[in-house]
């Protein structure tokens, strides 16, 4: 049985699109390649929708960008890399996920423990390792590192830690403990900073992000379920070639 032909217009009205877009979807590898007619028209098939729904549900978790190279590499035959993007996608989310939690374990630490400083003045790098009980050495590598910048005096040049530096190198001490690394604690300084260190502000900036991270990922895992189908879909079909 012949699988029936679509028109561009017959497909942009299946999935509620225009037919530029269908044209430029096509042309960008997001459909696999279309058919033409002997007068040149494009024809498509029920494999095009498929492939059209299952780029929809991709941008919802992926994003438009990732989601246009999964289509593009699979539709070029390569559906190892194809994947390969896949897990890139859900491996970057983890490490999101990993940055928060070390957040929620800087600010657990934090929580209930008085200032170590409050004089604005500010200790020289000998104290500040006196009162976390690290080495100046220490404090010297999360500053190359980009964790730590404190100002210099005038005049000395000498390392000057206020209240805020001296909590950030608190911060770096408590994480690093648990192993963490530099790239995981760079991104949980920066949000410490962006709410001038209000824990009660982060914590709800935390909240919402864990919640906007559940909401992504179950959005991949919808987007990668129609992709599982759509690749069933393209085995039976054998090869891409015979789509159109």
């Amino acid at each position: 049985m012949t699988e029936r032909r679509l028109r561009s217009v017959d497909l942009a009205r299946l999935v509620g699109l225009s037919t530029q877009q269908i044209r430029n979807y096509e042309e960008a590898g997001v459909l696999p390649p279309a058919g033409r007619t002997t007068s040149g028209y494009r024809t498509f098939t029920d494999v095009h929708r498929q492939a059209l729904l299952t780029y929809r549900a991709l941008v919802k978790g992926y994003g438009p960008v990732p989601a246009a190279r999964i289509m593009r590499t699979l539709h070029a035959g390569d559906v190892p890399a194809a994947l390969a993007l896949v897990d890139a996608a859900h491996a970057a989310l983890h490490e999101e996920r990993a940055a928060l939690r070390a957040t929620d374990e800087a600010l657990t630490a934090l929580a209930g423990e008085a200032p170590l400083v409050r004089d604005r003045s500010g200790l020289r790098i000998g104290d500040v390792a006196a009162l976390l009980g690290v080495r100046t050495s220490a404090l010297r590598v999360w500053e190359a590192a980009g964790l730590l910048a404190p100002p210099r005096e005038r005049g000395t040049g000498y390392r000057v830690f206020g209240p805020a530096e001296v909590r950030d190198a608190r911060v770096i001490q408590s994480l690093r403990r648990s192993h963490h690394l530099f790239a995981q604690i760079r991104p949980v300084l920066a949000e410490l900073r962006r709410e001038g260190g209000s824990e009660a502000a982060l914590r709800a900036t935390l909240a919402a992000r864990a919640q906007t991270l559940t909401s992504r990922t179950r959005a991949m895992l919808a987007g990668a379920g129609r992709l599982h189908d759509y690749l069933d879909c393209v085995d039976h079909m054998g090869c891409m070639g015979c789509m159109g």
